[in-house]
């Protein structure tokens, strides 16, 4: 069985995630308060560096509106839950049960996951629906992608009507497709987040902080 798909996909996942938080983090040294990194106050500016890196997100992510906000935060939940729930399976399949973690049964029925996704994917979808406060609906949005990510995980089961999870139909499926998808599109957005924060709290060419 070929699992160089999803071993790729994981490995591009993460090193995308690194090299985008070293890239943010060196841009805002460069642009931020921090002294230039030479020897005697490499610490000190890279402690200035960091907290105006986490400034620069909080800020972006605290002028954006509902609407983005959202998005950003069911597309993170949705990538975040997918990767961990093919690590946590893969993980269950070699090494066995892994303190809490295990096959999840009920009497000698095997429990897939998608189950559970589904269950918190209807309930916040629901409430989601109902509620009509904006500031509600965006903290909704992370267990909603945490459901849809749980149930599409499996998606080939329910296409297929068998367990292919780890067969060669079951990897080369939509998973991945998602997967991609939704990495790209909250990459995206959090460019989008972090350029707005930049423009808040870092200093302007002419050397001023734009106002909030």
């Amino acid at each position: 069985m070929n699992l160089r798909p999803t071993h790729g996909l994981g490995a591009l996942a993460v090193g995308a995630t690194v090299l985008a938080t070293a890239f943010e983090y060196a841009h805002v040294w460069r642009r931020g308060h921090a002294p230039p990194p030479v020897p005697g106050n490499v610490l000190e500016g890279g402690r200035i560096a960091a907290r105006e890196t986490v400034a620069v997100a909080v800020e972006g992510y605290r002028s954006g509106s509902a609407r983005e906000n959202t998005l950003l935060n069911l597309l993170m939940s949705f990538s975040a839950t997918f990767g961990a729930a093919r690590a946590t399976t893969y993980a269950i399949r070699h090494l066995g049960t892994i303190g809490p973690l295990g096959h999840m049964k009920l009497g000698e029925r095997h429990i897939h996951h998608l189950v559970p996704g589904i269950v918190i994917a209807l309930v916040t979808g629901t409430a989601g629906i109902i509620s009509a406060d904006e500031a509600v609906e965006r903290w909704l949005a992370i267990p909603f992608g945490a459901g849809a990510a749980l149930t599409l995980d499996e998606a080939a089961l329910l296409i297929e009507l068998e367990d292919v999870y780890w067969s060669e139909r079951g990897l080369v499926s939509v998973q991945v497709t998602l997967a991609a998808m939704a990495l790209l599109a909250g990459g995206e957005l959090t460019r989008r987040v972090l350029a707005r924060g930049e423009k808040r709290v870092l200093p302007s060419r002419s050397g001023t902080v734009s106002p909030a």
